[in-house]
Parts: C-alpha cells; structure tokens; sequence
C-alpha cells in the first residue's frame, strides 16, 4: 500500500455492527441498525464485509428495541417500524406474485392501509428519486433512488460499492456479496434521514463564505479585466464573496492542443503576479476558487511536470495520465500541483471531471479531493464537484452541470433541488441564469436570481460569448435595480443561512424541505408541487412562468399551510391552510414566514465581508410566541468541532399587547463574536409601542424606537454580545391587521394600466361593487362603449375569474 496521508485515514472503530444487533447463519447475515434500518446480506462463500464502503462509514449507530423468535427454518424480528420473515440459508428472493418467497419485511404503521410488504428486488416505484451526479450526466436508473417513498420504505443498495481500506484506498467487494440496507420509516422521514446520516456521515459544514454571492464566466480573464470585474460591483454596491475562475486562467494552447480543459499553472500572459492578484481579492473579502480536470492528465509545460515525471520514473512522457485509485498519481496531483496553487492563496477548487462518466472515478477524486481540503485544521473542507452518487452530503458543494437558458430549464430547478433533498443533500448548485444558448430576457433573469436568492448556493456561471449577459449592470436600468437588490438581500440572510446550515450539519435537517412532506397531495399538482421550506422560519413558492403582458404581473397560484403566514417583504397577512391566487410584479418575489418567525439578517455596510455582523438585524413576525438559537464560528476553521462556537438565544414572548424579546448567550465560548454588537430589531407588520423598556442583564439601557412604514424598530447600541439584553414593548392593539385580499392587487393592476382615469374609475366601481359575478361580467363587456379596448376587456373578465374563486 502507498501511504497517502493522514486526512485520507479511516476511522474503524463503529465500522462494524454490535454483535448483540446481528443475527447470522453460514451464508446469511442480518444487522438490525435501528429500528428502522435492517441490513442483509447474504454470500454463498460466506464472506460479509465488515469494512467502510463508498457509502456506509457507521454500522454500530443505535441500541434499538427488538425480538427475534426462530425455529429450524424461518427467522423472524419485530420493531416498532417493521416485522422481517426470513427462510434461513436461501438466496433472497422476493415478487410482487409472491412477496413472501424467502424473504419479506412488513412496514408497521400506524394506518393499516400502509402495512405493506418490502420484498428484495421490490421495483419501488413510489419513490421520489433524489441521488444525482449532474443535469449533463447519465446514471443507471437503480442509483437515482432516494429515501422518500409515499409507500414509507426505500432499499439501497451497496453490494457493488468500492470498500475502503484503513489508509483511504479502494478494494473491490466480493463478487457474490449481496448488501442491501432498508430504510422502514412509514411518515417519520426526518427519522430515516437522521439514520441514513448516521450509516454514511454527517453533511458537511461549508464555510460561511459559501452562503454569499458566487461570480464565475467562461471567459478569457485577466489582470486587467478582472480589476474591471471588481470595480464594477464595487461601483454598484453589490457584494461578492466568491471570484471562480473557469478554465481561462490557466495555459491553453501548447504546440498541437488548443482549448485545453486542465491546467495547474497560472497564465503568465494573463496574470503577471497571481499571488499578489488573489492577496487584493482577499482584502477585498472575497474568496479565490479555480476549476481543474485531472482526469485530463498532466502536461509537459506545466511547472511541477518534470518534478512529478522523476517521481513516477516517466522522464519520456509528454502526458502524465491519471487516475483517482492510484494512489500515487493521487499524491502527484496534490503535493505538485494542488498544493501549490494553495500557497498561491487560492481557497479552493473545483473539479470538473467526469471521467466518461465512470461513476467510480467521479466519487474517488470527489472524495479525496474533499479530504485533502480539509487536512488543516486552520482551514475548512471546500470543494466544487459533481455528486459521485455515493453520498453526496459528506462532500461540500455539488456542481449541477450545464444547462440551457430558458424558462424549460428554471422550471425543473426547484423540482432538482427537491429531488436532492430525498438523499439528504442541501449544497446543490446551479448556473444563475442558465449557462448557454435558448434566448436571455431580463424578466427570466431576475426569476432566476431571486429563485437563487432562496437556494442553497447563489453562484453565477455562463458560457463563452459576448451576448451572454450575467452582469447585472448589462441589463437594463429596472432589470439592473431588481437584480442589486436581491443579491444584496443574499448577503443581509447569511446569518440565517449560517445557522440552518449548522442545523443541517448537526440535525440533518435540509436546508430545503419538500412541501410534499407535509401535504403529499401536493406532489401531483403542477400548481403547487415546487414549493419547498427554506430553513426553519420560511416558505418559498417559485415563480415559474412569464408574466402576463396586459397586466404586467406574473398570475401565480401557491398554498399557504396551516397557522398563519406572512409576505417576508411586504409583510401581508395570509390565514393558513389555504389556496390563493396573486399577480407578483418582477420586483416581488412569493416567500412567506410563519407567525412568530425569528430572521436574523446582516446590516454590514462593507458589502464582501461574509463575516460575523457587528451590526445584527432580527425580524420578527408578530402572532406566536418562538424561540431562535442563532449559531456562529470563525466560519473558515474546523475548531468548531472543539467548542470554538457561540449559540445565541433569541426568545420572543408574544402577547398582543405586550411583547417581549431576551437575546443572551446560552453555550459556547466569548471571544467568538464581536465584543459588542449593534442590534435592529424590526417587528413586522407591528404598530408604535407606547412603551418600551430594554435591560442589559439587571441594568436599564437606551434605545430608539421608531416607526418604519408597517413595521417597529428597536435600536441597541453598543451592546456586548456576552449576557442578556431584554427589550419589552407595551401598547394597544400594536399588530397591524394586514390581511392580503385579491382585491389589493387587482386595485394595484388598475392602477398601474395606461387608460384613461375616468374610465379606471368606472371599471373600479364594477369591479369592487356589489353586483353579483355573472352582472359584473356583463357590465364589464358593456364598457366596451365607454373606450375600453378587447384587450383591457378580457384582462378584467380573467381578474373577476380569479376574485370569484377566493
């Protein structure tokens, strides 16, 4: 074996199952991991694994509660989630004609209609799919099943998965090893996620920095014009926090190769100091990544070429070839060519490679590449690559391929990251825009940018061409506006994205929750499908189709859940468990929180700095009492993992006359977060107090209080982040009763039409009257006469459709 390294070691110690958990026989063995998790295997030579794989890490994950009753030839075991039947030493086998055969497993539930019998080779055509390699990559269809099922049970299985030798490389598994593990969670599924993260590892914790604005071109960049780049959005005020080079910033052309798609070398052409350019990035805060291709291999003119041509005896070669399971090639790649760009200051990179789509490779350099990152303490694990299929959660941020401009290509966004969530992976990245071809419009850019703006990863990218418009400032002036302002609002969320992260990391709780988790029916209606949870506090309804052009607002229909909910930017009240109808201008975008939200945002004026805020505004929706633990680290390092953290409490106590807020430091260290902070607390949609008290731990403190158009603002200044500040407001009927009412905006439509007043007059007084449905319509086709034009005509008819259904 080659020694690769300390940070590629594995760790055996809860490989294997606890012995008490496993029931066995010659060529059988069954492992109980949970009580909802069963593994089975079965070799005719008797050769099980008891090592990690491509996917598992952990075996020995639970103490679950179960019984075992067995005579001569049938075994049987029962939890609380499933009964498994057994015939003892048979091949498993299973049919839809015949589930029992030798082996079946029943889901226990609650609700009879799903005690449904899991079968080995069972087709599973309930589930929801989930794994995924990237939209330009073709994997077999048994390894696009994720864990969510409508039947409440998923099998995976890993008998064809590489092992994992204790120094990090691969072993092929035993030929006529069958490992299948079987999830059986009924509707518990964050329970099935939580031991799935168990078995094969927690997310990743990506570093704070990846939560902000990306900025990526296939273009030909250079001292010059990146300059250019960054003075632009520094001149417009728009943050970035990430500069990713394509595949220009390295040589391209050498004798008979032009284009070429791998290098390690900067263009000297192009960049005269790299180190020096990456250093102005930093200070800038922003955050240097390149792109890579190993699978391209090595070539002559780059620098480490004949340092790495000694060490792999190939002083004749004009091409180093490689591969991701030769250990040494791997050693190559790092301490010649990564490392190096490292010392450059570049933070980390991303890798392109796929390998001719061998799923084995694309997972092997994902992995090791992912690892190799991390390998100092100092500084955290950060990688851009496609998914491997294999647990994808365990390896940063997943690079989601190419794909074309167009509304097709937004409409299948949401559905993806949806899809990518029944697997359990959050870091799933897309082109803001689309990358190539199909026609740009400025109305499909900003619905792209604010879908991205509630995404995981906000990260820009589009082809080489001139007429590719990803800039902001190359759009029109009202395109321009929309687009600043939302990826503003980006950077103003990372505290909050920060958080539900760490959430994610600990809990594994995506950071994107399918609607259909909660309302399964959702899942067949096109109308409402793509809605998913953003976090803990907010629901996001995506908009999906180009406006309608007589009325100038997208008509979009979304469901709000149970409780109440309200508009997050204009603060608009929606009673729950409900359908609407509303026409959504270009500058508005349908995401809701939930009564009592809790929104920490960033009011930071140096707009890179992706750092811990000095400045902390906290949202808060009126309605219900909650409680928010706000969660920050240094955001770069892994000493989180030794305790380097502080947790925030921040404890809102709703009455409707009577609120309080407690914001205090509850676990962790001092020293974290700024010494002292300035505080904006904005209560949403909430009347002046007539009284307002705040207190730093027994001491009475100042404040500001104001009014700011339907919202509250409580100013704190100067106040240490290490204690409890308490803020209390008193007043009569302080909530704003906002209801949203169709009629709002079909008053604003009308007001915004170019026609003539009196006549918007005229059409008010129909539309808001008291005539019933069927008068209004005739009346509205009688003014006609009155100038209205056959356009105008059917746009108020389609309105009175609409205002009839609420």
């Amino acid at each position: 074996m080659y020694p690769l390294g300390k940070q590629f070691e594995v760790d055996y110690t809860k490989v294997s199952s606890d012995s008490k958990n496993v029931l066995k026989g010659e060529k059988w063995r069954i492992s109980i991991l949970s009580e909802r998790v069963v593994r089975l295997e079965y070799s005719p030579s008797g050769s099980f694994v008891d090592r990690p794989t491509q996917l598992v890490k952990r075996r020995n994950i639970d103490f679950p509660n179960f019984t075992v009753q067995q005579d001569a030839s049938r075994l049987m075991v029962t939890t609380r989630y499933f009964s498994l039947i057994y015939v003892m030493n048979q091949p498993f086998v299973g049919s839809s004609v015949d589930p029992m055969k030798n082996l079946k497993i029943t889901l226990t539930s609650r609700d009879r209609d799903r005690n449904k019998d899991w079968y080995y080779g069972h087709p599973e055509v309930r589930n929801m799919l989930g794994n995924m390699v990237g939209v330009d990559v073709v994997i077999p269809k048994p390894l696009e099943k994720g864990l969510y099922s409508l039947d409440g049970f998923a099998s995976i299985d890993d008998s064809s998965s590489q092992l994992i030798l204790e120094d990090g490389t691969l072993l092929d598994p035993p030929k006529d090893h069958t490992d299948v593990y079987v999830f059986m969670y009924d509707r518990d599924f964050k329970q099935a996620l939580y031991d799935y993260f168990k078995i094969t590892g927690a997310p990743t914790m990506i570093p704070r920095y990846a939560l902000g604005n990306w900025w990526s071109r296939n273009t030909l960049y250079d001292d010059r014009s990146v300059h250019e780049l960054i003075h632009n959005f520094e001149k417009k005020k728009i943050p970035l926090s990430i500069m990713l080079f394509d595949h220009d910033w390295h040589v391209r052309n050498i004798s008979n190769v032009t284009g070429l798609k791998t290098g390690y070398s900067f263009n000297p052409s192009l960049f005269a100091n790299p180190k020096e350019m990456i250093q102005k990035f930093h200070m800038k805060g922003i955050r240097v990544g390149v792109c890579i291709n190993p699978s391209l291999g090595f070539y002559s003119h780059e620098l480490g070429f004949q340092q790495a041509s000694q060490f792999l005896a190939l002083n004749d070669a004009s091409i180093i070839q490689f591969d991701p399971l030769n250990p040494k090639l791997l050693d190559v790649l790092f301490k010649v060519f990564l490392h190096p760009l490292e010392d450059l200051g570049v933070d980390f990179f991303w890798n392109d490679s796929i390998f001719n789509q061998d799923l084995t490779r694309i997972w092997a350099l994902s992995h090791y590449l992912f690892l190799d990152s991390g390998r100092d303490v100092k500084k955290r694990a950060m990688l851009l690559s496609r998914g491997g299929v294999y647990a994808p959660h365990r390896y940063s941020i997943l690079y989601g391929g190419s794909s074309e401009i167009s509304w097709e290509s937004l409409r299948k966004l949401p559905f993806q990251y949806l899809n990518a969530s029944n697997i359990g992976v959050s870091w799933w990245s897309h082109d803001v825009g689309g990358n190539h071809g199909g026609i740009e419009e400025g109305e499909l850019y900003v619905r792209y940018l604010q879908l991205s703006t509630f995404s995981p990863i906000l990260r820009f990218h589009g082809a080489r061409g001139i007429y590719y418009k990803k800039e902001p400032w190359l759009w029109d002036a009202k395109t321009e506006s929309i687009a600043v302002n939302y990826l503003r609002l980006r950077h103003r969320l990372i505290p909050y994205l920060y958080t539900e992260a760490y959430n994610y990391t600990k809990s594994g709780i995506p950071l994107i929750q399918p609607f259909y988790y909660n309302y399964l029916w959702v899942y067949d209606d096109d109308l409402y499908k793509n809605q998913y949870y953003f976090g803990s506090q907010l629901l996001v309804c995506p908009i999906l189709d180009r406006k309608d052009e007589t009325m100038n607002r997208t008509i979009h229909r979304f469901f709000i859940p149970d409780g109440i909910w309200y508009d997050f930017i204009t603060g608009k009240k929606f009673p729950g468990n409900k359908k609407y109808v509303s026409f959504f201008k270009e500058d508005d975008y349908p995401v809701f929180a939930h009564a009592g939200s809790i929104i920490p945002l960033s009011n930071r004026s140096d707009y890179n700095n992706t750092g811990l805020p000095t400045d902390l505004e906290i949202q808060i929706f009126p309605g219900v009492s909650n409680t928010y633990t706000l969660y920050e680290d240094d955001g770069v390092s892994s000493l989180y993992r030794e305790g380097y953290y502080l947790k925030t409490s921040i404890d809102y106590n709703y009455l409707r006359n009577n609120y309080t807020v407690i914001i205090r430091s509850i676990d962790g260290k001092s020293g974290i977060v700024p010494d002292k902070r300035n505080y904006k607390m904005v209560f949403r949609n909430t009347k002046q107090a007539e009284d307002v008290t705040a207190y730093f731990n027994s001491s009475k403190i100042e404040v500001n209080g104001y009014v700011d158009g339907p919202d509250f603002i409580v100013e704190v200044k100067d106040c240490p982040t290490i204690g409890q500040l308490t803020i209390n407001c008193k007043g009569k009927d302080i909530e704003i009763d906002a209801l949203r009412l169709i009629n709002d905006d079909v008053n604003s439509i009308l007001l915004d039409l170019k026609i003539h007043t009196y006549l918007k007059e005229k059409i008010a007084d129909i539309m808001f009257g008291d005539l019933p449905i069927n008068k209004k319509r005739i009346a509205i086709r009688k003014m006609k006469k009155s100038g209205l034009s056959k356009e105008y005509m059917h746009l108020f008819l389609k309105l009175l459709e609409y205002m009839s259904e609420v």
